[in-house]
């Protein structure tokens, strides 16, 4: 298989590597993956994170094992367990979908490797493409408050709302970015700003519970995230918080964008209320740990309400940013989702 290189995930010189995002911005730390149980660890520990970077390691993974003359059985079960990991990110299942197309194949060896390598060229190209529609939407000088992480340490390509932003400041060179730290595991504080930094593009960082005040102050002209599942009527599911955000922005006449690929629209799911929800380990509320070591500041037998995503409702929504197109709330009443 030829080499691939993205920010966080690489296949170079026949070797699967998955940078920790868990120990980022402080440590820089690859590891390499060469089986379906490591590869199920670094997922559920978010050491890989981002739906279409996830749905790039499974496959690049599956190809690895391909090439190593895995029978079609092994290759079939391993798909199965991958696809278990992260039940929200539709992005996953669109992938594993495609690698179970190409197991079917005569030369299922040759499909698997090439389904996985136009996966992460596609996913590159769809960044840019998702970055160039939402850019335009962008003016000089604007505010910009982003959720979350959703740049180039979550996919093969730029990113998706990061990208957005990244395509405008490349554009007009005055964009300021409102950081939410994004509680509980922190991927504003940690991984946005590590990019932004990396990027030059001027950021401020802010608790997730500031946002509604910057907003009330006048401060904030537009919200850009991204989302791990689109519902056929525009529903969307995002790490837990963005809902908030799209009410205070309801609320204060903000505009409101998601951006996400095609990839993480499923059809198949009618509305927001059928998309499954993670719950992840208490732990992550009750305290945190990384590269800086870690704290606690709850009690050890605290009782902890830990949802990765919630789910924000079409009608709070000023457009969707596709690679096909920005997409508006007459465009979704209409039913172009469903058309894909």
């Amino acid at each position: 298989m030829q080499d691939l290189i993205a920010s966080s995930l690489k296949f170079q010189n026949n070797t699967l590597m998955v940078l920790d995002q868990y120990l980022l911005p402080h440590q820089q730390v690859w590891h390499e993956c060469r089986d379906v149980k490591t590869m199920r660890e670094l997922i559920l520990s978010l050491k890989i994170r981002g739906a279409p970077l996830i749905g790039l390691g499974a496959s690049l993974l599956i190809a690895y094992l391909a090439e190593q003359d895995t029978t079609k059985a092994v290759l079939a079960q391993a798909i199965d367990d991958l696809e278990a990991t992260r039940p929200t990110a539709v992005n996953l299942m669109h992938c594993m979908a495609k690698l179970r197309v190409a197991l079917q194949q005569q030369d299922y060896v040759a499909e698997v490797i090439n389904t996985a390598v136009k996966l992460f060229n596609e996913d590159i190209a769809l960044c840019e493409k998702m970055a160039t529609h939402g850019a335009k939407l962008v003016n000089s000088g604007d505010n910009i408050l982003t959720h979350c992480n959703t740049g180039a340490l979550a996919t093969a390509g730029i990113g998706t709302a990061l990208g957005v932003i990244y395509k405008a400041q490349q554009r007009h060179g005055d964009i300021h970015v409102w950081v939410d730290e994004t509680r509980p595991l922190l991927q504003g504080g940690r991984l946005t700003a590590f990019e932004l930094e990396r990027w030059q593009i001027p950021y401020t960082l802010i608790c997730d519970n500031m946002a509604a005040s910057l907003m009330a102050a006048g401060k904030v002209d537009k919200i850009f995230v991204g989302a791990d599942r689109i519902a056929a009527n525009g529903d969307f599911a995002n790490k837990v918080g963005t809902y908030n955000l799209a009410v205070l922005a309801h609320f204060h006449d903000i505009e409101f964008y998601v951006v996400a690929p095609l990839t993480t629209l499923d059809i198949n799911t009618a509305c927001g209320k059928e998309i499954e929800i993670e719950q992840r380990n208490g732990a992550e509320v009750r305290g945190v740990s990384g590269s800086f070591g870690e704290a606690l500041w709850a009690p050890t037998n605290a009782k902890v309400y830990n949802p990765a995503f919630d789910v924000t409702p079409a009608k709070l929504i000023t457009g969707w940013v596709l690679d096909t197109g920005v997409y508006s709330q007459a465009d979704i009443k209409r039913g172009a989702l469903r058309g894909f």
